[in-house]
């Protein structure tokens, strides 16, 4: 199937009342595992390719091509997407990489700084047809404000998307990035709170942590692109070391590519179903 834009799926979610899984890619194997699942589950997906993915392939074009090609040979409305990017010439090879969206990152700016490139990075989108997600303050910083204890403020995040015109806003209510277990409790108030004042979509990162019933309710409650990458790693890296244990002797990396993989699927089939089980109507 041709590639969908991401933008399109996310208002489709919206409309449904439920939230669009974006996969964190970091294998051609983790692109294969999350169309698999997306197909088993019957359910569009995103596929996120972050800068530090890009950057451990040497260089963007190699997974992103790989990418697209899987996309395109789904069943499943897919899209592809740049995630955490902070290098603006990155960003500006969107449309050669079959990117429709982008999220850029201004964290590590000063609130005014943040504003002014990130306004940028939106003016550009809209000239070369690319959705732009973004983050208030460190929202998406690995040790920013995904860390416990730290909040979006509802007015400042008004005013952020006011400044920049984002087409979609990445918020802290609880989660946190690189999470192993499942024990984050996201502010459910607190999401409210944004949905009811932020006039964009908002995005959930660091959703590996998160329980399924608190996925379920924070879609509810207005999150409707929730980022999920960790689970991914943990069901492969799992699922590999659990094969080679037992099959000391084996060399041949497809024996247990094959166990990696499906361990991806099952996990995205599973993350698909729980985020549109509070959905209205659903858009495939």
């Amino acid at each position: 199937m041709p590639l969908v834009p991401t933008g399109d799926l996310v208002e489709q979610a919206r409309a449904a009342g439920c939230a669009v899984a974006a996969f964190n890619v970091i294998t051609l194997e983790h692109a294969e595992g999350i169309a698999l699942g997306a197909e088993s589950a019957g359910l569009p997906v995103i596929l996120q390719l972050s800068e530090n993915a890009l950057r451990f392939h040497g260089f963007p074009h190699a997974l992103a091509a790989a990418s697209a090609a899987v996309a395109r040979n789904s069943k499943s409305d897919i899209s592809l997407h740049l995630d955490h990017v902070t290098d603006m010439s990155l960003m500006q090879m969107a449309p050669e990489l079959d990117v429709s969206s982008v999220m850029y990152d201004g964290s590590h700016f000063g609130y005014a700084e943040n504003v002014r490139n990130t306004r940028e990075a939106v003016e550009w989108g809209r000239k070369h047809g690319i959705w732009i997600e973004a983050e208030l303050g460190e929202v998406g910083g690995k040790d920013g404000a995904h860390a416990p204890g730290v909040r979006t403020d509802p007015g400042e995040a008004l005013e952020f998307v006011k400044a920049t015109g984002v087409a979609a806003l990445a918020v802290a209510v609880g989660s946190s990035h690189a999470m192993t277990s499942k024990s984050a409790a996201l502010d459910h108030e607190l999401i409210r709170a944004l949905s009811s004042i932020v006039p964009v979509p908002l995005v959930l990162h660091g959703s590996s942590g998160v329980p399924d019933e608190e996925l379920t309710l924070a879609a509810r409650s207005g999150m409707v692109k929730i980022n999920i990458g960790t689970a991914l790693n943990i069901a492969y890296t799992t699922a590999t070391r659990l094969f080679l244990d037992g099959n000391p002797s084996v060399v041949d990396p497809r024996k247990y590519l094959t166990l990696s993989r499906d361990a991806i699927a099952s996990t995205v089939e599973h993350s698909l179903t729980t985020l549109a089980s509070g959905a209205t109507s659903i858009s495939v």
